[in-house]
């Protein structure tokens, strides 16, 4: 069984929430634990993202710069970071589920695809298919049912996904959901 070398994260749908400016970036739930997970193994980490607004000027090259380095600042350090700054209109070839920025990152990295995992959106797991990356959908209140349906592999939240990780390429289409486990040791119960 091959180990995945690098995972590359969605930045807007995994890592950050409210990432239309550097001052109202936060880390989502699990991120930081995620992260330090991947780390403490010597796993690479990096993030790509869409450019807010689809490259039609909602923020400026130095506003996403801005953004980025915050993501950095707050759950770094990344190995990469990667922003497609088309439109959905523009053919471009690293606009998930295209798979250029995928591509493009894993190359940055020296690592091949099939030892790279991406998790995010729908869109980013099927331009981690197209390349031989393992990808894993972590579902939100966009992700509609025909996505979930679709993907190869989904995990409730980013640490189940990053758990499973841990023990080589993603197992399976639906990965365990610990959140139950966690629960029985909740104070004040049973």
């Amino acid at each position: 069984m091959t180990r995945v070398r690098t995972v590359l994260f969605d930045r807007d749908s995994i890592l950050a929430e409210d990432p239309s400016g550097p001052d109202g970036v936060r880390p989502a739930p699990g991120a930081r634990e995620a992260l330090g997970m991947l780390r403490l193994h010597g796993v690479r980490t990096g993030f790509v993202a869409l450019r807010p607004d689809g490259g039609h000027g909602r923020l400026s090259d130095a506003d996403v710069r801005a953004v980025n380095h915050r993501v950095d600042d707050l759950l770094g350090p990344f190995d990469i970071w990667g922003v497609c700054p088309h439109g959905p209109d523009d053919g471009c070839h690293c606009r998930p589920p295209e798979p250029g920025l995928i591509l493009w990152a894993a190359g940055r990295v020296c690592t091949a695809p099939a030892d790279c995992a991406v998790v995010g959106t729908a869109a980013d797991a099927e331009a981690a298919a197209r390349v031989g990356a393992h990808g894993i959908l972590v579902p939100d209140e966009r992700t509609r049912p025909e996505e979930t349906a679709r993907a190869g592999h989904v995990a409730p939240d980013v640490l189940t996904a990053v758990r499973a990780l841990l023990t080589g390429p993603p197992q399976g289409r639906v990965l365990v959901d610990e959140r139950p486990i966690e629960s029985a040791f909740e104070p004040g119960e049973g």
